[in-house]
């Protein structure tokens, strides 16, 4: 089938498949007499194997390792579990970090009155050069209060 006919039925979009062409994820297609890309029900397969992958955020670097794995009838679960694992911290950190960024805007849009005066915490915080925990809910510098 050809690269739209391919990104259809895995859920990649043909940009994206040349890319993991070009980056080694996928071998190069089987090209028709007409020079196009033909790809088989196992390109079809690793593409959508890569998808799912992709939507559980893991990398290129640990997607390459995680097809590597998978096509190896030799390989310890172990090492399947250890690059999920590394990859459940690496989520979990991301998490603490949105998290430690929705209680701060949390803190800010609390403190924000949010009416006709120009003064606000929110922009007083965008604009501070102070390190993270110098910062106070002061007036912007020109603020006029109301």
């Amino acid at each position: 089938m050809n690269i739209g006919k391919a990104a259809e039925a895995s859920g990649i979009s043909a940009k994206m498949i040349r890319h993991y062409e070009s980056t080694g994820l996928i071998p190069p297609a089987a090209r028709s007499a007409s020079g196009y890309r033909d790809y088989g029900a196992a390109d079809i397969h690793r593409l959508r194997f890569i998808r799912r992958a992709r939507d559980l955020g893991f990398s290129g670097t640990e997607i390459a390792d995680l097809l590597g794995l998978w096509g190896d009838q030799s390989r310890h679960s172990a090492e399947v579990k250890a690059i999920a694992r590394a990859h459940i911290e690496t989520l979990q950190a991301r998490i603490r970090s949105l998290q430690e960024m929705t209680d701060t805007l949390e803190d800010l849009a609390a403190a924000c009155h949010g009416d006709h005066r120009p003064d606000c915490p929110i922009l007083n915080r965008l604009e501070s050069d102070a390190p993270d925990e110098d910062l106070t809910l002061r007036p912007r510098r020109g603020a006029v209060r109301g």
